[in-house]
């Protein structure tokens, strides 16, 4: 298995349902670290910045 054949099966797994549900926890916790951290006055932000997060990493 070369370079090129690893790439394109992490490529795959990112792209799949199950990186999907992966990246869509980890901002999850991530949201939800940060509104605890700031006692929830930044929850509006925090949530444009988890929707635009996961339109970059995720399906959307």
């Amino acid at each position: 298995m070369g370079i090129d054949d690893m790439k394109d099966k992490a490529s795959d797994a990112l792209g799949g349902e199950k990186g999907e549900q992966a990246s869509d926890t980890a901002l999850d916790k991530g949201a939800d670290a940060a509104s605890s951290a700031t006692g929830g006055s930044h929850d509006e932000q925090i949530t444009k910045a988890q929707s635009a997060a996961d339109e970059r990493v995720g399906d959307g």
